[in-house]
């Protein structure tokens, strides 16, 4: 496999969990939250990691960036997390060059979703790019990597039928409630939690139950307000939880707490109760299932449902697919343009120390030597050489990184660097990491 990296020095790499190996329980222990993502982003700057984006959503913890080695990355999610480098051995990933670029392509597209075509996560990574990028933590290889994938998304969003019916785990929870209650319309229903997850299943509440009936309440209520706001619903103080709790026919959970907000000793029921927990970690304790009358539904599980939409939408995989590779054809190209640069200007840098040792021995050897037209005709010279060399590495044809390394090593230019030394970090936490 082609070496993809724009930096000499580092690597780029993909890390994280997902819900590929990863259970709810486990995904919540490396859940990062918006303070602990910041505080990633802010370490990572201090230890001189020049480049990143961190995402943490209900299906995955990753991070795509730059660095001498992997566990660098892996570091940064353990140390800011409660999960453990052991239980990351056991359920990560690592994705490295061309592999950690496809990677993206396919959880920025919604190809690596858990539920096939989910949109949402797209807008998860525009998030966590601005805000490295006002931090200064986004290079320029990020920088067009990250554009690529959000016009990619487009694309596919606007070009296939791999998105229609609007699948999300926001939504899987919308139809899961309208087949299980009867008269949805006229039910009360309680969100809380209005982040991100929560502001999409309100607004496919609204859209696909036509009910009015819905309460909003958030630790912080402006955000809910804001929210009901737009949809015209009703905001109550998170002090009233406990009584909206005995009026609720449905209650949808998306907090993200790190422990449960909800929990046996805050219902007091006399009817019925179907929750959906939308959280990571799970923000409903199991305990709420000893009371009668109550039915609690996981992320996890509205995640396997499957109907005849879903087996539609695997009809436009290939188209989506192709779409993909050929906008990393396009990301290829610029990639290998930006990739050669510094090559190109040392070799013409190394030419020009060539011809100024002979000009400076032809000036001294020669007592009409003339020094204006010679220098006029080398620089010609040489943009013509560079030129060629420059042609020849812009060919598609070309394997960059072989013809690279030829032409440092006859013309003994490089960038070499001392590799730092990767065996003191693996054994200070006695782990195994290539």
């Amino acid at each position: 496999m082609e070496n993809l990296n724009l930096s000499k020095h580092k690597t780029f790499y993909s890390i994280g969990l997902s819900y590929k190996k990863a259970d709810a329980e486990v995904r919540g222990k490396f859940s990062l939250d918006a303070k602990a993502k910041t505080k990633v982003l802010l370490q990572a700057k201090e230890e001189g990691i020049e480049s990143l984006i961190v995402t943490s959503t209900c299906n995955r913890t990753e991070i795509y960036g730059y660095a001498d080695h992997p566990f660098q990355l892996i570091k940064l999610i353990c140390e800011n997390s409660n999960g453990s480098v052991e239980e990351f051995q056991k359920v990560g990933f690592v994705y490295k060059s061309q592999e950690a670029i496809d990677h993206m392509f396919r959880v920025g597209t919604g190809l690596d979703s858990q539920i096939l075509g989910d949109f949402e996560i797209i807008g998860q990574i525009k998030n966590s790019f601005d805000e490295s990028r006002s931090l200064g933590l986004i290079n320029a290889f990020l920088d067009r990597l990250i554009n690529t994938v959000i016009q990619t998304s487009k694309r596919i969003k606007n070009e296939t039928e791999i998105s229609s019916g609007a699948t999300s785990v926001s939504f899987a929870a919308v139809q899961y409630i309208i087949r299980n209650i009867e008269n949805i319309g006229h039910k009360n229903i309680l969100l809380f939690g209005t982040g991100e997850i929560g502001k999409n299943t309100c607004e496919n509440l609204v859209k696909h139950t036509k009910n009015e009936q819905i309460t909003l309440i958030n630790r912080t209520k402006s955000t809910a307000e804001l929210l009901a706001g737009k949809l015209n619903l009703v905001v109550k103080d998170y002090s009233d939880l406990h009584l909206e709790l005995q009026k609720a026919d449905v209650l949808v959970v998306a907090t993200g707490a790190k422990n449960p907000t909800i929990d046996k000793t805050l219902l007091n029921l006399k009817k019925p109760l179907l929750i959906l927990d939308l959280s990571i970690p799970k923000n409903v304790n199991a305990d709420v299932q000893q009371i009668p009358g109550v039915t609690l539904i996981h992320m996890d599980y509205l995640s396997q449902m499957t109907d005849d939409t879903l087996e539609r939408r695997k009809q436009h995989i290939p188209a989506a697919e192709a779409i993909i590779e050929d906008m990393k054809l396009e990301l290829n190209i610029w990639m290998n343009g930006r990739k050669f640069a510094p090559t190109i200007q040392a070799l013409k840098a190394k030419l020009n120390d060539i011809v100024a040792g002979e000009l400076t021995f032809q000036r001294k050897k020669l007592s009409n030597f003339d020094e204006e037209q010679a220098e006029l005709i080398s620089a010609r010279i040489i943009q013509k050489i560079t030129n060629h060399f420059a042609s020849h590495l812009k060919d598609e044809n070309t394997s960059v990184d072989e013809s690279i390394e030829f032409i440092e090593k006859v013309f003994q230019i490089g960038f070499s660097t001392p590799k730092k030394e990767i065996s003191i970090i693996e054994e200070k936490y006695k782990i195994t990491l290539s």
